[in-house]
């Protein structure tokens, strides 16, 4: 059975006007069941990013296949969406009118966005927060009702690109595991990006190192943790071996 994503080969190359081209991407391969969580890791610069974008539609790829549920990418689609790291809320309007941005551009009658917003803001713990502004919230609050926003329009795949950057080391602890909740209740398919090795491994099924740019895929690990995750199995021995393999497997493409 093929996989529900299936990126081979991709090749991306940026041309800056007056400047040397840059290789992002190449011969970038990489299978993702429906249904699975995702992590990528590699070095800054390797591509990660690049990667979310040509799967999200909003960057084409020089050459390569890329397929969600067996249809070429040609642009962006509803059936994909993306967290960033910057929470991209719009400060003018309320969390609940935040959620219901996608909602509104489908042109969705008001009572319908109201309901599916309803539902969102508690699955992601910001009941009695609907009429509040960005400008009161925290900044895990904010990604939040990011990650609401992106699951209003109920897309099959979900692309996270480091969301949890910004945040103290606590409250990104805090929203990992809130991550975890949220994906077993809404089953979707995540690739998420990130630059922490510790984080990678306690979300994800699987965990793809990256090479240094142009990036393509070095190792795929397998993260044999048993669901539902608590926090404390960050300290269990099967844990960190799995930490010291990736990290083993990284290092080599970090240049300092």
């Amino acid at each position: 059975m093929a996989a529900y994503i299936q990126a081979r080969n991709v090749n991306v190359t940026f041309r800056p006007p007056n400047r040397a081209p840059v290789r992002a991407l190449a011969r970038f391969d990489l299978e993702v069941d429906e249904g699975e969580f995702v992590s990528i890791v590699g070095p800054s610069g390797c591509g990660k990013s690049t990667f979310l974008n040509v799967l999200l539609g909003l960057l084409r790829a020089d050459s390569g296949d890329l397929l969600v549920d067996g249809q070429r990418i040609s642009g962006p689609g509803t059936d994909r969406a993306m967290v960033f790291q910057e929470f991209g809320l719009l400060p003018w309007r309320t969390v609940q009118s935040n959620v219901e941005l996608g909602l509104e551009l489908k042109r969705m009658p008001l009572e319908k966005r109201h309901a599916i917003s309803g539902e969102l803001i508690e699955m992601v713990g910001l009941c009695g927060f609907e009429g509040h502004y960005p400008h009161e919230l925290s900044g895990g609050m904010k990604q939040r009702v990011g990650l609401a926003r992106a699951l209003a329009t109920d897309p099959e795949v979900l692309l996270m690109d480091e969301p949890f950057a910004a945040l103290d080391a606590q409250t990104r602890d805090v929203m990992q595991v809130e991550l975890l909740r949220i994906w077993q209740q809404a089953r979707k398919t995540v690739l998420f990006v990130t630059h922490q090795i510790e984080e990678a491994v306690y979300l994800s099924d699987r965990v793809v190192v990256m090479t240094r740019r142009p990036g393509y895929t070095k190792q795929v690990f397998d993260i044999p943790l048993s669901r539902p995750r608590d926090y404390e199995m960050r300290v269990t021995p099967q844990f960190n071996d799995l930490k010291l393999a990736i990290w083993q497997t990284l290092k080599d493409e970090i240049t300092v």
